[in-house]
C-alpha cells in the first residue's frame, strides 16, 4: 500500500479510536450517574447543552468547512495553496468563538438563573468560555488533519487528549466536587478544557513540522463563506433547538401529573439511554468523518463513478449494522441496564428508543455524504423544518402525555429529516434504491428478535438472534457475497474501494 490509508482503512482507525473514546464517555457517564444520580445527571445535561450551543455557535461551521476546503484544494492538486485555506479558516474561528465566548462569559449569570435553573452552575459556564477559542481551533486543525489523511497522528492526539481530560476531570472529581452537582459540571468543563489546550499545541506543532510551503494567494473568503455559514446555521438552529429543548422539556414535564420527578426521567433518557443506544455508532463515525472529505475530492474530480459506489456501499453496510445492533439492546436491555446504572426504568426506555437505531445510524451517515457533495443549505432547510415541528410537538404534548410525547416528537422530526436527506442525496447522485430490500431487511430483524427472545440466556439470544439475522439478510439479498468478498479483499490488503 502506499504511504497513504485508504478511506476504509483510515475508517477502522477511526473506529478504533472512536469506540476508545466512547467507551470512556460511557464509563465516565456510568460514574457520575452512581455519584450524583438521576437529577443530577439531568443538571448535568442542561448545562452541557448551554456550554454545547456555544460550542457550535462559536465553532460556526469551520471544522466542516476546513475539511471540505482541504479536500478540494488537494483533490484539484494544489498542495500549495492549503496554507491559505487554513490562515483564513483559523481568522474565521477566531472571529466567531471570541464573539461567542464574551456573550457567554457575560451572561452566564442570567442562564444559570433563567434558563438551567441552578446558580452553581456560573462557574462553569464562565470556565467554557475561556477556554471556547482554544476548543474551536482544535475544530480547524482536526478538519484539516482529516482532509489531508493524517489520520493515525489525529487519533493518536485524539486519544492522548481524552485520556488526559479524563485524569484531570477525575482527579477534581475525587479530591475536590465530591458528590456535588454544582462542583461536578465544573470539574467536566476543566478537564475537557485542559486536554483542548493539549491537542492545539500538539496539532500545531504537527503542522509546523511538516514545513509546509506557501503558493500564490488564492481567495478564500468567499468560498469559506459560502461552505461554512450554511452550516453554522444548519448545526446552530439544529444545536439551538436542542439546547430549547432540553431546557423546555423538565418544565414541561412537571404539568404532567404522571411524571414524578421531571429532571429525573429526562437525565435518564438523555444521560443513560442514548449514551447507550448511540455507543455502537462510534464505528459509523469513523467513516462518517472520511466521508465528507473523500466525497469533496471526488467530486471536484468528477469521479461521479466512484460517489456512486461509496455512497452505495455505505447506505448498505449502515443499515446492516443498525439492524444488528437494533436487536442486540433490544434482547440485552436487561442486562445493560442492571450492570451499568441499576435501573429497570432504564431497561424499558432503551428498548424502546432502540428499535430507531438503524434510522438514527443511517441518518448520521446520509448527513455526511449529503454535507461532502456540497449540499449544506439543504441541510439547513431540512433542519429548520423539523426543528420547528419537533419544538412545537415537545410543547404541546409533554403536559399531557409525558415521556410518551417526547418519544413520539423524537420519532417523527428523526424520520422525516432522515427521509429528506436520502431522498436530496439519492437525486444528486443518481443512485435507485430498491425499498423492497430494506423492507424485507428489517422485517427479518423483527422476527429474529421475536424468535430469539424466547431463549433464557442472553448468549444464547444474541448467538441465536446473530445467525438468523445474518441468514435472512442474505436471502433478502441486504448482504450479498460480493460484500464477503470485499471484507476478504481488505483482509488481504487490496485495495477494493477503488472503482
Amino acid at each position: 500500500m502506499s504511504g497513504k490509508m485508504n478511506i476504509f482503512y483510515s475508517a477502522l482507525m477511526l473506529t478504533g479510536v472512536n469506540l476508545l473514546l466512547r467507551l470512556v464517555g460511557t464509563s465516565f457517564q456510568v460514574y457520575l450517574s452512581g455519584r450524583i444520580g438521576a437529577a443530577g445527571i439531568g443538571l448535568l445535561q442542561l448545562t452541557m447543552s448551554v456550554g454545547s450551543l456555544a460550542m457550535v455557535a462559536g465553532m460556526g461551521g469551520i471544522r466542516t468547512a476546513t475539511m471540505y476546503l482541504t479536500a478540494e484544494e488537494l483533490g484539484r492538486g494544489r498542495k500549495n495553496s492549503v496554507t491559505w485555506v487554513l490562515s483564513g479558516c483559523c481568522l474565521y474561528s477566531i472571529l466567531f468563538s471570541g464573539t461567542v465566548a464574551f456573550g457567554l462569559y457575560t451572561f452566564a449569570p442570567w442562564l444559570a438563573e433563567n434558563w438551567i435553573g441552578d446558580v452553581q452552575t456560573i462557574p462553569s459556564l464562565r470556565l467554557f468560555a475561556a477556554f471556547l477559542p482554544v476548543v474551536c481551533l482544535c475544530g480547524v486543525m482536526s478538519g484539516y488533519f482529516t482532509a489531508a489523511e493524517r489520520i493515525g497522528t489525529l487519533a493518536a492526539v485524539e486519544v492522548g487528549e481524552q485520556l488526559a481530560s479524563m485524569v484531570m476531570t477525575m482527579g477534581a472529581l475525587v479530591l475536590w466536587a465530591g458528590n456535588d452537582p454544582g462542583r461536578a459540571c465544573l470539574s467536566v468543563v476543566l478537564g475537557s478544557a485542559l486536554g483542548a489546550c493539549l491537542t492545539l499545541c500538539c496539532l500545531g506543532l504537527l503542522r509546523l513540522g511538516e514545513r509546509p510551503e506557501t503558493g500564490p494567494r488564492i481567495p478564500v473568503r468567499q468560498r469559506l463563506a459560502e461552505t461554512a455559514l450554511p452550516l453554522a446555521l444548519a448545526d446552530d438552529l439544529r444545536t439551538g433547538i436542542t439546547t430549547a429543548e432540553n431546557l423546555m422539556v423538565p418544565k414541561r414535564l412537571a404539568l404532567c401529573t404522571a411524571v414524578e420527578n421531571p429532571l429525573a426521567a429526562f437525565g435518564l433518557v438523555s444521560g443513560m439511554v442514548f449514551p447507550v443506544i448511540m455507543f455502537p455508532a462510534a464505528i459509523l463515525f469513523g467513516l462518517n468523518e472520511l466521508l465528507i472529505p473523500e466525497l469533496a475530492r471526488c467530486s471536484a474530480a468528477g469521479q461521479t463513478r466512484r460517489i456512486r459506489y461509496l455512497v452505495r456501499r455505505s447506505l448498505r453496510v449502515t443499515l446492516v449494522y443498525g439492524l444488528t445492533f437494533c436487536g442486540l439492546l433490544y434482547l440485552l436491555a436487561d442486562e445493560l441496564c442492571m450492570g451499568l446504572y441499576g435501573n429497570w426504568d432504564a431497561a424499558k426506555s432503551i428498548r424502546l428508543y432502540g428499535l430507531l437505531v438503524p434510522m438514527l445510524y443511517c441518518d448520521a451517515v446520509t448527513d455526511a455524504m449529503t454535507k461532502g457533495l456540497g449540499q449544506q443549505k439543504v441541510c439547513v432547510r431540512y433542519n429548520i423544518i423539523t426543528s420547528a415541528m419537533d419544538v412545537a410537538f415537545l410543547y404541546l404534548l409533554l403536559p399531557n402525555y409525558g415521556m410518551k410525547g417526547y418519544f413520539f416528537s423524537f420519532l417523527i422530526t428523526h424520520l422525516i429529516n432522515f427521509l429528506l436527506s436520502l431522498r436530496r442525496l439519492l437525486k444528486i447522485t443518481g443512485l435507485r434504491i430498491p425499498f423492497h430490500t430494506p423492507v424485507l431487511a428489517t422485517s427479518g430483524c423483527l422476527f429474529a428478535v421475536f424468535a430469539a427472545g424466547r431463549l433464557p440466556s442472553p448468549i444464547l439470544r444474541s448467538g441465536a438472534y446473530l445467525a438468523l439475522l445474518g441468514s435472512i439478510l442474505f436471502l433478502c439479498r441486504a448482504w450479498r457475497r460480493e460484500d464477503l468478498h470485499w471484507l476478504m479483499g481488505l483482509i488481504k490488503r487490496k485495495d477494493l474501494t477503488k472503482r
